[in-house]
C-alpha cells in the first residue's frame, strides 16, 4: 500500500540530491516539500488546537456545574461546542492523513521492517568511495544511514555525539510544541514529558536521515504554530 509513495519520495529524493550534491541537505528539503505539501491541513490542526485551547476555562466552568449529572455535562459540552462552531476532533483528520506519507518516508530511509528501504539499498549498489560520498551528511553526520546506536557501539563516544545531539534535538522537537501551547495543563505536560522520552528512545535507534527529517519536521512545525498563534490572538485582540 505505501510503496507507490515510498518509490515516489526515492525519486524526489534523488531529483533534490540533483540539484543539491548532498542527500542530508535532500532529507531537508523534502521535509520542505512535505510541510507545503500538507500546508493546509496542518493549518487546520494548529487552528482547531487553538479553539479548543482557547475555550479550555469555559469547558472546565461546565465540568464543575455538571460534575455530579454526566448525561446533562455531555449534552452541554456538546451544545457549546456546536454553539462556539468548535470540532473537538478537527485536529485528529489531518493528522491521520499525513500517517501514510511519514511511514512511507520512514521506510524508504530504512526505518520499518526487516529489509532495508530503497534509500540505504541504494548505498549499498554504490562502490564503498561513492557510498561513503553519498551518504554524508555535509560535516555534520558522516552516515546518515546510521542510528546514534549503531555508531556509539562500534565507534564509541566521540564519533557518536554528533547523533547524540541530533537524538536530543528529535526529543525536543516532539515535547516544545506541546509545551508551548496555550493553557497546557500538567496533566499535558506530563504527558508531552513522557512522548519526549519516548523519542529519544526511538530516536536512538533509527538512521540518522530519519532523525535528520523529525528534526526539521518540528522545527517547521514550530515555526508555523507560533505565527499562527500570533495570528489568531491579534484577531482576538482586535475583534
Amino acid at each position: 500500500m505505501l510503496e507507490p509513495i515510498e518509490q515516489l519520495l526515492f525519486s524526489v529524493l534523488q531529483w533534490l540530491y540533483g540539484l543539491l550534491g548532498d542527500y542530508g541537505l535532500s532529507i531537508i528539503g523534502i521535509t520542505i516539500l512535505i510541510r507545503i505539501l500538507l500546508l493546509p491541513l496542518t493549518i487546520k490542526q494548529t487552528k482547531s488546537m487553538y479553539e479548543l485551547q482557547r475555550i479550555q476555562p469555559k469547558i472546565k466552568a461546565l465540568q464543575e456545574k455538571y460534575k455530579n449529572n454526566k448525561e446533562k455535562l455531555q449534552e452541554e459540552t456538546l451544545k457549546f461546542y456546536t454553539e462556539n462552531k468548535v470540532n473537538p476532533f478537527g485536529g485528529c483528520l489531518p493528522m491521520l492523513l499525513q500517517m501514510p506519507v511519514f511511514f512511507a518516508l520512514f521506510s524508504m530511509l530504512g526505518t520499518t521492517g526487516t529489509e532495508p528501504g530503497l534509500f540505504p539499498r541504494y548505498i549499498d549498489s554504490l562502490s564503498e568511495t561513492a557510498a561513503q560520498q553519498a551518504s554524508r551528511f555535509w560535516i555534520v553526520l558522516p552516515d546518515i544511514t546510521k542510528s546514534a546506536g549503531q555508531v556509539f557501539s562500534s565507534e564509541g563516544v566521540l564519533p557518536a555525539l554528533p547523533y547524540i545531539i541530533f537524538v536530543l534535538l528529535f526529543g525536543l522537537s516532539t515535547l516544545l510544541p506541546q509545551l508551548m501551547q496555550p493553557g497546557v495543563q500538567a496533566q499535558q505536560k506530563q504527558i508531552a514529558f513522557l512522548m519526549g522520552g519516548m523519542m529519544l528512545f526511538f530516536g536512538w535507534t533509527v538512521s540518522g536521515g530519519v532523525v535528520l527529517y523529525w528534526v526539521t519536521q518540528g522545527l517547521l512545525g514550530v515555526i508555523q504554530q507560533q505565527i499562527q498563534m500570533q495570528f489568531y490572538k491579534g484577531q482576538e485582540e482586535h475583534a
